[in-house]
């Protein structure tokens, strides 16, 4: 899980565009769009909902993994990974099944490190999917 969460710092994500660079696809703008709005989405929403992370409040929380920022509510590792799928895969449809293993295990590390709530995760994952799905429609 740990790996998972790293991957999801922006490491798989950077590679993958990396290597899609170096193929030439045509979902580049759409997936570095997708990264942005996606970020600026989710730190904006953090701090209007001021959601405490589930290690700060709950004494079952075993991973004392430091948290890229303060508030909980929605997931960015996993807002920023539905995204940056959903923005890749009308390109690349035989990605599609590794890119949903590896966007479900960034979000499922999210709850099983305790940085998040299943519903951050829920709720990231959708409005992410939403995001790219509409990035891969514009630049289609």
């Amino acid at each position: 899980m740990t790996g998972s969460t790293w991957l999801g710092d922006g490491w798989l994500w950077w590679g993958l565009a990396m290597v899609l660079y170096w193929r030439k696809s045509q979902c580049l703008p759409a997936l570095g769009l997708s990264a942005l709005l996606s970020a600026a989405l989710y730190s904006a929403v953090k701090r209007l909902v001021v959601r405490r992370r589930p290690f700060e409040i709950e004494p079952h929380v075993w991973s004392r993994a430091k948290p890229p920022d303060k508030y909980s509510f929605p997931s960015g590792h996993t807002m920023s990974a539905f995204a940056v799928i959903a923005a890749i895969i009308p390109f690349h449809p035989s990605l599609a099944a590794p890119l949903l293993f590896a966007a479900a295990s960034i979000g499922a590390s999210r709850v099983v490190l305790g940085m998040h709530y299943l519903s951050d995760v829920v709720a990231g994952g959708a409005v992410g999917a939403m995001i790219g799905w509409w990035m891969a429609t514009v630049f289609r």
